[in-house]
């Protein structure tokens, strides 16, 4: 099953190498990971999407609490939450039909053309993973130059909160 494990961390070098590490010696895949500074400059907030049953992910969370940087830790995944994504994907379109079929696309999925050239449009999605996928999906018909993805982000709803 997926989840999305979102950790508060003391903001200090290595800390992000020390829980990739975690993952890698235990064999457990990263599907996702972002990691940025929060309200406070001297945490971080790393959000990790993986794969595992109830043990496994029982496991991970024991172990990523055993290590001293790590502050605080919630699975998102546990409880209502909200996750977001964001796609930029840069498309060939160099004929009348494969633009309009591009905008078209684009604004079914709420997307914004972010860049144009004679021959290429980038569009930027915003979603969960499987609007982003089905996005993807959509442009079948046109070549797909390059696709940057941010990796899953996530926030609990309502009054849970993993800030200190």
């Amino acid at each position: 099953m997926r989840h999305i494990i979102s950790v508060l961390l003391e903001n200090e070098s290595g800390a992000l190498a020390r829980v990739v590490g975690l993952f890698a010696q235990r064999g457990y895949n990263i599907d996702s990971l972002t990691v940025a500074a929060t309200e406070d400059p001297t945490m971080s907030r790393l959000t990790l999407v993986t794969r595992g049953d109830d043990k496994v992910i029982e496991q991970i969370t024991k172990q990523l609490h055993k290590l001293i940087e790590v502050v605080k830790l919630m699975d998102l995944s546990e409880a209502a939450h909200i996750e977001r994504e964001l796609l930029m994907v840069k498309v060939r379109a160099t004929n009348n039909d494969q633009r309009e079929e591009v905008k078209r696309s684009a604004d079914i999925f709420r997307g914004q053309i972010i860049d144009v050239s004679p021959t290429t449009y980038t569009i930027q999605i915003v979603g969960t993973s499987e609007k982003l996928e089905a996005f993807i999906e959509a442009l079948q018909g046109v070549q797909i130059l390059e696709t940057v993805r941010t990796g899953v982000s996530g926030i609990a709803r309502g009054e849970r909160t993993l800030s200190l």
